[in-house]
């Protein structure tokens, strides 16, 4: 995802200006990601093996700050303000000159807030000179610790739309798979707050009223897994419902070509990027009215439908209106292909030009 970003930024800076990508670690804690590389610009791994985990944050600040100065780079954009290391060498490129910038996602609603932690949070945030965010709930939380609202930009998740249609294999819906071949899918780790045993059951009544009901495939893995299998059992699901595995976005991209629509029930959500993947692939979404993506990707009623996380009902309803209804699904579809369009990187590239001023 960084990759696609800073590769759209090198695009649109052109031949004068110059793109570094600084990636901590070539590995995660929670994803099984291969790292990734674009073509516009230079990317440098600070820690290429796992030297990171047991790395302070006073030598991670250092690595970062000088690996920017040794790229001669004014302008630097730094994610998770809340990391030590990152609060650390945002401070130090301050002192040094540099112009420092935050990107994030969190929002209010994220989970329960407490009025002095969040007023003390604003500290984390002193180096930052400005703000790339997500929708509008994202961008009120950025001015809420203390980013000026006129220098908060938007958007910061994003993706190119044109790689994940091409990994998809070049055809997007409603075209490709025929309508009454595709299936539901879920793309999540198997955690609590993705909330898909909810998702289950609403499956499962949405199996009880459908006459020729789809089959569900759920992308990822994670500690649930167990439980999510036999939830699938006690549902009586049988072979309905798919465990494809954790997939990286190639292996995400092609199951949701053939997919009818996105099921997204997350309890706490920042952002939820396989929101733009999907519509990138021309997918109608149903999500909870939790995830940050819905501020600008999503009109319930148009390209997909928002929904109460605790409300598998609602969700069961809006799945057979789906599968059951040609003409709504084609026309969910092209607005999902055109909704999209604002989840591409572009959107991300036209946001850091004008945080820096910098002329395309």
């Amino acid at each position: 995802m960084h990759a696609d970003r800073c590769d759209a930024v090198a695009a649109a800076l052109g031949p004068s200006g110059s793109v570094v990508g600084i990636e901590i670690s070539a590995s995660s804690q929670e994803y099984a990601w291969n790292s990734e590389t674009g073509g516009r610009f230079r990317k440098i791994t600070l820690y290429p093996g796992k030297g990171w985990q047991q790395a302070s944050a006073l030598n991670m600040a250092r690595r970062i700050v000088s690996t920017c100065r040794a790229s001669g780079v004014s302008d630097v954009f730094l994610c998770n303000y809340d990391k030590p290391g990152i609060f650390l060498a945002g401070l130090m490129l301050r002192a040094l000159g540099r112009r420092v910038y935050v990107m994030g996602c969190s929002k209010f609603d994220d989970l329960t807030r407490n009025v002095w932690r969040e007023a003390m949070k604003r500290f984390f945030f002193l180096p930052y000179q400005g703000a790339i965010a997500s929708g509008k709930r994202s961008r009120d939380y950025m001015r809420f610790m203390g980013i000026p609202e006129r220098r908060i930009a938007a958007e910061y998740n994003t993706l190119s739309l044109d790689r994940i249609l091409s990994m998809g294999g070049g055809v997007a819906a409603p075209d490709g798979t025929p309508f009454e071949e595709r299936h539901f899918t879920i793309v999540a780790r198997f955690i609590p707050k993705k909330n898909i045993a909810t998702a289950l059951e609403a499956y499962s009544q949405y199996r009880n009223t459908a006459a020729h009901p789809r089959p569900l495939h759920l992308c990822g893995s994670g500690p649930l897994e167990n439980e999510l299998r036999q939830k699938v059992e006690e549902l009586q699901l049988g072979d309905s419902v798919v465990f494809r595995g954790f997939l990286q976005t190639d292996g995400i991209a092609r199951v949701l070509a053939t997919s009818l629509a996105l099921i997204l029930p997350s309890t706490e959500e920042q952002f939820g990027n396989v929101v733009i993947e999907a519509q990138a692939m021309g997918l109608p979404v149903i999500l909870s009215d939790n995830c940050g993506a819905r501020d600008n990707l999503v009109r319930s009623g148009v390209n997909g439908f928002v929904v109460e996380p605790d409300n598998p009902s609602g969700m069961a309803f809006f799945m057979k209106v789906l599968s059951d209804d040609e003409d709504i699904w084609r026309r969910f579809s092209k607005k999902a292909l055109e909704f999209g369009k604002l989840g591409d990187t572009a959107q991300f590239a036209s946001a850091a030009l004008k945080l820096t001023g910098s002329v395309a």
